[in-house]
Protein backbone atom coordinates (compact mmCIF):
# COMPACT_ATOMS: atom_id res chain seq x y z
CA UNK A 1 0.00 0.00 0.00
CA UNK A 2 1.53 3.10 -1.16
CA UNK A 3 1.48 5.90 1.52
CA UNK A 4 -1.01 8.47 1.02
CA UNK A 5 -3.05 11.10 3.28
CA UNK A 6 -6.68 12.35 3.58
CA UNK A 7 -7.48 15.90 4.58
CA UNK A 8 -11.21 16.14 6.27
CA UNK A 9 -12.40 19.45 6.49
CA UNK A 10 -15.76 20.91 7.81
CA UNK A 11 -17.60 23.15 6.48
CA UNK A 12 -17.45 26.73 7.83
CA UNK A 13 -20.36 28.20 10.22
CA UNK A 14 -23.81 28.62 7.92
CA UNK A 15 -27.23 30.64 8.31
CA UNK A 16 -29.41 29.17 11.15
CA UNK A 17 -31.64 26.39 10.48
CA UNK A 18 -35.18 27.27 9.29
CA UNK A 19 -38.71 26.12 10.78
CA UNK A 20 -40.28 23.92 7.66
CA UNK A 21 -42.12 26.48 5.07
CA UNK A 22 -39.63 29.10 6.15
CA UNK A 23 -39.65 30.52 2.59
CA UNK A 24 -37.12 30.40 -0.28
CA UNK A 25 -33.85 28.61 0.20
CA UNK A 26 -34.70 27.39 4.02
CA UNK A 27 -34.12 24.04 3.37
CA UNK A 28 -30.85 22.63 4.37
CA UNK A 29 -29.17 22.05 1.72
CA UNK A 30 -29.12 25.51 0.46
CA UNK A 31 -27.75 27.36 3.59
CA UNK A 32 -25.10 29.17 3.20
CA UNK A 33 -21.60 29.74 4.58
CA UNK A 34 -22.39 33.54 7.19
CA UNK A 35 -20.60 36.39 6.55
CA UNK A 36 -18.29 35.67 9.65
CA UNK A 37 -18.19 31.49 8.06
CA UNK A 38 -16.51 32.91 5.14
CA UNK A 39 -13.67 34.81 6.92
CA UNK A 40 -13.04 32.17 9.13
CA UNK A 41 -12.95 29.67 6.28
CA UNK A 42 -10.90 31.65 4.29
CA UNK A 43 -8.48 31.64 6.96
CA UNK A 44 -8.56 28.56 7.72
CA UNK A 45 -8.27 27.44 3.97
CA UNK A 46 -5.35 29.90 3.92
CA UNK A 47 -3.50 28.56 6.65
CA UNK A 48 -3.88 24.99 5.02
CA UNK A 49 -2.22 26.22 2.16
CA UNK A 50 0.42 27.58 4.00
CA UNK A 51 0.76 24.32 5.62
CA UNK A 52 1.74 22.82 2.47
CA UNK A 53 -1.53 20.71 2.41
CA UNK A 54 -2.75 21.43 -1.14
CA UNK A 55 -4.69 18.44 -2.46
CA UNK A 56 -4.09 16.41 -5.92
CA UNK A 57 -7.98 16.24 -5.61
CA UNK A 58 -10.62 17.93 -3.28
CA UNK A 59 -13.96 16.51 -3.27
CA UNK A 60 -17.31 18.63 -1.82
CA UNK A 61 -20.55 17.55 -0.18
CA UNK A 62 -23.28 19.19 -2.68
CA UNK A 63 -24.51 20.92 -0.20
CA UNK A 64 -24.34 24.76 -0.35
CA UNK A 65 -22.37 25.51 2.61
CA UNK A 66 -19.91 22.60 1.58
CA UNK A 67 -19.94 24.10 -2.16
CA UNK A 68 -18.62 27.68 -0.76
CA UNK A 69 -16.12 25.89 1.56
CA UNK A 70 -14.37 23.75 -0.83
CA UNK A 71 -14.59 27.25 -3.40
CA UNK A 72 -12.90 29.29 -0.77
CA UNK A 73 -10.10 26.39 -0.58
CA UNK A 74 -9.36 26.59 -4.65
CA UNK A 75 -9.13 30.64 -4.09
CA UNK A 76 -7.01 29.68 -1.29
CA UNK A 77 -4.70 27.77 -3.63
CA UNK A 78 -5.43 24.19 -1.45
CA UNK A 79 -6.64 22.50 -5.02
CA UNK A 80 -6.75 24.00 -8.51
CA UNK A 81 -10.63 22.73 -8.28
CA UNK A 82 -12.96 20.53 -6.94
CA UNK A 83 -15.97 18.33 -7.62
CA UNK A 84 -19.09 17.81 -5.81
CA UNK A 85 -19.43 14.29 -4.75
CA UNK A 86 -23.00 12.87 -3.60
CA UNK A 87 -21.41 10.59 -0.81
CA UNK A 88 -20.20 13.35 1.20
CA UNK A 89 -23.37 15.02 1.96
CA UNK A 90 -25.04 14.13 5.42
CA UNK A 91 -25.62 10.39 6.29
CA UNK A 92 -23.63 8.87 3.64
CA UNK A 93 -20.64 6.75 4.04
CA UNK A 94 -17.73 8.51 2.04
CA UNK A 95 -15.68 5.54 2.58
CA UNK A 96 -15.59 3.97 -0.78
CA UNK A 97 -13.97 7.17 -1.91
CA UNK A 98 -10.31 6.20 0.03
CA UNK A 99 -10.40 2.89 -2.44
CA UNK A 100 -8.76 3.47 -5.76
CA UNK A 101 -7.63 6.62 -7.34
CA UNK A 102 -4.36 8.15 -8.07
CA UNK A 103 -4.49 10.84 -5.24
CA UNK A 104 -1.74 11.74 -3.28
CA UNK A 105 -3.44 13.40 -0.82
CA UNK A 106 -7.33 13.41 -1.10
CA UNK A 107 -9.53 16.38 0.21
CA UNK A 108 -12.72 15.68 1.83
CA UNK A 109 -15.49 18.95 2.45
CA UNK A 110 -18.53 17.74 4.56
CA UNK A 111 -20.42 17.86 7.29
CA UNK A 112 -20.23 16.29 11.31
CA UNK A 113 -20.53 14.21 12.44
CA UNK A 114 -19.33 12.10 8.92
CA UNK A 115 -16.13 13.07 8.57
CA UNK A 116 -15.12 12.79 12.61
CA UNK A 117 -16.58 9.05 12.30
CA UNK A 118 -14.70 8.96 9.40
CA UNK A 119 -11.15 9.74 11.11
CA UNK A 120 -12.53 7.44 14.21
CA UNK A 121 -12.74 4.72 11.99
CA UNK A 122 -9.43 4.82 10.35
CA UNK A 123 -7.76 5.65 13.32
CA UNK A 124 -9.47 2.55 15.59
CA UNK A 125 -11.33 5.06 17.69
CA UNK A 126 -14.88 5.00 18.72
CA UNK A 127 -17.37 6.79 16.88
CA UNK A 128 -17.55 10.31 18.56
CA UNK A 129 -14.19 10.52 19.84
CA UNK A 130 -12.99 12.64 17.30
CA UNK A 131 -15.27 15.80 16.08
CA UNK A 132 -14.29 18.78 13.70
CA UNK A 133 -14.82 22.35 14.81
CA UNK A 134 -16.89 24.68 11.88
CA UNK A 135 -14.45 25.15 9.72
CA UNK A 136 -11.61 22.54 11.16
CA UNK A 137 -9.75 19.99 9.11
CA UNK A 138 -8.04 16.65 10.31
CA UNK A 139 -5.00 15.10 8.54
CA UNK A 140 -4.84 11.33 8.72
CA UNK A 141 -1.50 9.75 6.97
CA UNK A 142 -2.78 6.21 5.34
CA UNK A 143 0.13 3.78 5.30
CA UNK A 144 1.34 -0.11 5.25
CA UNK A 145 1.30 0.64 9.09
CA UNK A 146 -2.06 1.96 9.29
CA UNK A 147 -3.64 5.24 9.90
CA UNK A 148 -2.43 8.05 12.03
CA UNK A 149 -3.37 11.59 13.02
CA UNK A 150 -1.25 13.92 11.68
CA UNK A 151 -3.20 17.36 12.37
CA UNK A 152 -6.15 18.26 14.08
CA UNK A 153 -7.23 21.72 13.80
CA UNK A 154 -9.83 24.78 14.56
CA UNK A 155 -10.31 28.15 13.62
CA UNK A 156 -10.13 29.06 17.55
CA UNK A 157 -6.37 28.05 16.83
CA UNK A 158 -6.10 30.79 14.04
CA UNK A 159 -8.09 33.73 16.43
CA UNK A 160 -5.48 32.90 18.84
CA UNK A 161 -2.16 33.43 16.47
CA UNK A 162 -3.79 36.46 15.25
CA UNK A 163 -3.64 38.31 18.67
CA UNK A 164 -0.50 37.12 19.57
CA UNK A 165 -1.24 35.04 21.91
CA UNK A 166 0.18 30.94 22.55
CA UNK A 167 -2.07 28.28 22.37
CA UNK A 168 -1.25 26.26 25.77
Amino acid sequence: MVERELLLWRHGLAEERQPDGGGIGSSDAERALTARGIRRTAAMAQQLHRLQLDCDLLLSSPLRRARQTAELGVAAGLASGFAIEPSLAPDHDPRPLLVGGSWRRLGLVGHEPDLGDLAATLLGAPPGAIALRKAGAALIRLGPAGASLELLIGPRLLRLRRRGHRQP
